[in-house]
């Protein structure tokens, strides 16, 4: 199956193709397990969403265009929904047997490789509660650009913005980082810091400035 070429596993206006679908689902479940771990902490929840996203795939295949964005564009904008949506039901949620009734069973060995995922992607999930602090519209560029590596292009395929936009937003929350981590780091070297080193509700300097410096350098080496 050639890249550009997916809808419900095959070409575009074909009916579902479970081979074609499993070629793609091989070249992008390692990149969507990596997504999810570094927003959420639990081996069982990474594997629910992940799942999700796939399903969701399925369900609006027909809707990708391969001439308005890549498909890993195209599957982290379905991701961030699918995020979205287990937020809110978390939210809502009001008793933990719920969530595990709903919930995969997982094999030791499926556990230790997720586990494996999340230790992989603390510094992702360092990077991303660095970002609370901003808008919702500059935070999900930013995240896309300088934590989950996408082009700016990219990052304005999965989240349905102009590229124009999605410029404005990374330049406007790259120059909010860089006046967070000066501020940080004035606020630490001073003699009355308000928190000491480490204490709830501070962000590190190092944390903001290192997704500052990612925010500097567009992946794919795109301006």
């Amino acid at each position: 199956m050639a890249p550009d070429k997916l809808s419900r596993g095959g070409p575009p206006g074909e009916k579902y193709d479970p081979a074609a679908f499993e070629v793609f689902y091989r070249r992008h479940v390692d990149a969507v397990t990596r997504f999810m771990a570094r927003r959420v902490t639990d081996p069982h929840t990474v594997a629910d969403l992940t799942a999700e996203t796939f399903l969701s795939v399925i369900d609006s295949a027909r809707a990708y265009r391969p001439d308005l964005g890549t498909e890993v564009a195209w599957l982290f904008g379905i991701a961030r929904n699918v995020v979205a949506a287990e937020a809110r039901r978390s939210a809502r949620q009001t008793a933990l047997g719920g969530r595990i009734a709903g919930r995969r069973l997982l094999d030791g060995d499926d556990i230790g490789r997720l586990e494996e995922k999340l230790d992989a992607e603390q510094a992702g999930r360092r990077a991303l509660a660095a970002l609370g602090g901003l808008p919702a519209g500059e935070r999900a560029v930013i995240e896309l650009v300088a934590v989950d590596q996408l082009t700016v292009t990219e990052a304005a395929e999965a989240l349905g913005i102009r590229r124009v936009t999605a410029r404005v937003r990374l330049h406007r929350a790259r120059r909010a980082l860089r006046s967070a981590a000066t501020g940080t780091e004035a606020a630490a070297q001073g003699p009355a810091a308000s928190h000491p080193a480490g204490a709830p509700g501070t962000r590190r300097a190092s944390d903001v400035s290192a997704v500052d410096q990612s925010g500097l350098t567009y992946a794919g080496g795109e301006a």
